[in-house]
């Protein structure tokens, strides 16, 4: 399995303000992505990018109740690494699968509840 980029991932419904105190800390937008997902719902994704390299993306989805904070694991084979998780006891509590016409992705939850935003994007 080739890890492809890892990186903090934060989910939320106002993305301006979190967007705003990672400029403040240094960090600058490097693109924003704008997409409807299948169920209709529209997602903003901005990822941002320090001088030390380090990067943090944040999403922006209107309907989610809660801030969320994963780890974006991009990986170059999405199948390969979907089964890897599972077979580590990873789940897919929500047994969706995202798929854009830029990405798919899923929320895999460890047996000890953190969790990775599995990644994978089309060329």
């Amino acid at each position: 399995m080739k890890i492809t980029s890892f990186n903090p991932l934060i989910i939320t419904k106002d993305a301006a303000p979190i967007v705003a105190l990672f400029e403040e800390l240094g960090f600058e937008r490097r693109h924003t992505l704008d997409t409807e997902t299948p169920s209709g719902n529209d997602l903003t994704n901005i990822r941002m990018k320090n001088d030390g390299g380090f990067y943090v993306d944040v999403s922006e989805i209107k309907t989610i109740p809660q801030d969320i904070t994963l780890i974006r694991m991009n990986v170059s084979d999405f199948d390969e690494a979907y089964d890897f998780l599972i077979s580590k006891g990873f789940e897919n509590k929500s047994g969706k699968v995202l798929e854009t016409s830029s990405n798919k992705s899923a929320m895999m939850t460890s047996p000890s509840g953190f969790a990775f935003d599995l990644c994978h994007h089309k060329k």
